[in-house]
């Protein structure tokens, strides 16, 4: 079976490696393509701006392109534009795919009353970025209604430290009150994604992309520091006035999908048979820590 991914850096690089080791012919396309493992044939081309050849061939598509930083230009050139271009690449080869998937964030979710949150709650997302990824969401579905949006929260794995770092410094804060939050190991964001591809019944067309573990921000800063055998972090409080000490350093907890607070279900997509290797950040946190896995480039 021939599989497209569109956008293989870290993510889209372990899903191809997955398909190829299957024994499924794989095409990755990003711009610089020199630097994919063997096992997925490249194309450098920047979607944003130009159309990709297409194999004839084709059976599933996997859109998993990542924006370079966070403004709307560059979101918009990245998610609306490069998806429109691969779409149009599509039509122009004549190739109707068996399946495609288009990854997305729970970011369009802008909820901040700690609600749970699933497929059947209404995307409400902010101005800006997130209702970008709407856009793009709905534009493949007025193309392709059968084409699987997949949600992801927060993605972590190997090469994603910088919450680690921040705790051994010594410098974090904790609150009881920290906002929940919701995140996937990056192996079982891609085991999840050839997993709807390749299973027998027709998937979705919507999934969230998260693990079984909504979690207060404070409780993983605690977590990290038992297993890394340093002090749990401080509580946060104000600075008694006249100290000259350095500030804490507040935590950057990207599984936390910029700002609010919700708690994500993933109770579909474990409907489908799907198996976490890493079902909370306990585990998926202790295979980081033992350096399991590469962050591909």
């Amino acid at each position: 079976m021939k599989v497209l991914i569109a956008g293989c850096g870290d993510l889209g690089t372990e899903v191809g490696l997955r398909f190829a080791a299957l024994g499924h012919r794989v095409v990755g396309l990003r711009r610089n393509a020199a630097v994919l493992p063997a096992g997925i044939e490249g194309q450098s081309v920047d979607l944003s701006a130009h159309k990709p050849v297409v194999p004839a061939d084709t059976e599933i598509v996997i859109v998993a392109i990542a924006a370079g930083n966070p403004s709307p230009a560059v979101y918009r050139a990245a998610y609306v534009d490069g998806l429109q271009n691969l779409l149009d690449a599509l039509d122009e080869a004549g190739v109707t795919p068996r399946r495609v998937l288009l990854v997305s964030s729970t970011a369009v979710y802008d909820v901040s009353d700690e609600s749970w949150v699933d497929e059947q709650t209404p995307a409400n997302p902010r101005p800006g970025t997130d209702a970008i990824l709407l856009e793009a969401e709905r534009m493949l579905h007025a193309r392709i209604p059968a084409a699987v949006v997949f949600r992801l929260s927060g993605i972590y794995g190997p090469g994603r430290e910088r919450l680690i770092t921040q705790v051994r410094s010594g410098r974090t804060t904790a609150s009881a009150s920290a906002r929940h939050t919701n995140r996937i190991h990056r192996d079982d964001a891609a085991a999840a994604i050839v997993h709807l591809m390749l299973r027998e019944e027709a998937p979705a067309t919507l999934y969230l992309g998260v693990d079984s573990a909504p979690v207060r921000g404070g409780e993983v800063l605690a977590f990290l520091a038992e297993e890394l055998g340093l002090p749990a972090p401080k509580p946060e409080a104000p600075g008694a006035p006249g100290t000259t000490t350095a500030a804490p350093t507040r935590p950057v907890l990207r599984d936390s999908q910029r700002g609010g607070d919700k708690r994500l279900r993933n109770h579909l997509l474990l409907g489908t048979g799907f198996t976490f290797s890493y079902p909370t950040y306990r585990e998926g946190y202790r295979a980081v820590l033992a350096g399991r896995g590469i962050r591909h480039p």
